[in-house]
């Protein structure tokens, strides 16, 4: 058992590591905080904390960095997430004020919080499976191109220019117009791929506005599906390749796991939040995703389908408590933006 003197060793340890990149040892823990005991009890306690492997020596005759297990044990137990500065809460709202639409506040939430941070950005979209079409409407570009879109009450728009086999008129085009409204309005996204499946099956394709509605389906059917996917945004990549020195081994796997996204989704929807809607995955935790080499920090924000997460990745030797501060603040402000998005609309 670590004793409690020994666990504030644990979180100099911590803080000076990120700090200067540098292991520490015990007479800088004397010199730099005020724990009034000698360095000889220092080291005994840091050799409590060695034999727990919270703490490793990179070097013989070096001081002790943090091991994985100690980076797990002082966010659990030691890190006080650090409120943040007015100018970050400011920088937060200017960046974030009156996006365009969804996709826009999205981009915007990465790049704030890889500002905010030095880390590389991730969030994910809001879950629209169990989103409801709130509207649909179609506008007639030729005779022959009708451009589709679709909105959700979770702030999902779609666009979609669909080429149909036949010209229609406008009277066509407004009939059609109403057979979509009235199977997919006022449903889930789900059960509206249902219904269209079920209308499609039942189509007279041989007909010419049948023709044109069969196109139409099909478009719309993959457009819903297109809701029904999860979709992760990301910001900051260049970060890795400046901190690259942090990384014990190759930053390739991350590299590759930003590119393909799934890897990122997955980790990211398995994370376990604590009571504060908070997680962290760390180091070596994360070896069954390939990502062994880093860690990620999250918050939930609020969404009208549920909870998705806004968080960073990057080295385990990172600020943990400012990084979750800036996860949280942000992720805080983007559930206010979609609740005032959703009661105003």
């Amino acid at each position: 058992m670590v004793s409690e003197r020994g666990l504030q060793v644990l979180r100099a340890i911590v803080e000076d590591y990120v700090e200067t990149n540098e292991p520490v040892g015990s007479k800088s823990i004397v010199d730099r905080h005020a724990f009034g005991v000698s360095a000889a009890t220092i080291r005994n306690d840091m050799a409590q904390l060695e034999d727990e492997e919270l703490i490793a020596a990179p070097h013989t005759s070096s001081g002790r960095v943090p091991t994985d297990k100690g980076y797990r044990v002082f966010v659990d137990h030691l890190a006080q997430v650090r409120p943040l500065t007015a100018a970050q809460r400011s920088a937060i709202t200017a960046f974030l004020a009156d996006p365009a639409d969804l996709d826009d506040l999205m981009v915007r939430t990465v790049r704030v919080l890889t500002r905010l941070t030095g880390q590389v950005a991730l969030a994910q979209y809001p879950s629209f499976a169990r989103a409801h079409v709130t509207h649909v409407e179609l506008v007639a570009l030729a005779p022959n191109r009708l451009l589709v879109v679709l909105v959700t009450d979770a702030g999902g728009v779609s666009q979609r220019i669909v080429p149909l086999p036949v010209e229609l008129d406008d009277g066509e085009v407004a009939a059609l117009r109403a057979g979509l409204t009235a199977l997919i309005t006022g449903r889930s996204v789900r059960r509206g791929a249902e219904r269209i499946d079920a209308a499609a099956a039942d189509g007279h394709t041989e007909s010419r506005i049948g023709a044109a509605q069969a196109a139409l389906l099909r478009a719309v059917t993959e457009e819903l599906a297109e809701f029904r996917q999860e979709r992760l945004v990301m910001a900051g990549a260049a970060t890795l390749a400046r901190r690259e020195h942090d990384f014990r081994g190759s930053i390739h796997p991350l590299l590759e796991a930003i590119e393909e996204q799934v890897t990122l989704l997955r980790l990211m929807s398995e994370m376990r939040v604590d009571e504060h809607g908070l997680a962290a995955s760390i180091g070596t935790e994360n070896a069954a995703f390939g990502l062994g080499e880093a860690s990620i920090v999250a918050s939930d924000y609020m969404t009208h389908g549920g909870t998705a997460r806004v968080g960073v990745m990057g080295p385990t030797r990172m600020d943990y408590p400012s990084n979750l501060a800036a996860a949280r603040a942000v992720a805080r402000y983007l559930s206010r933006l979609l609740e005032e998005d959703e009661t105003g609309r």
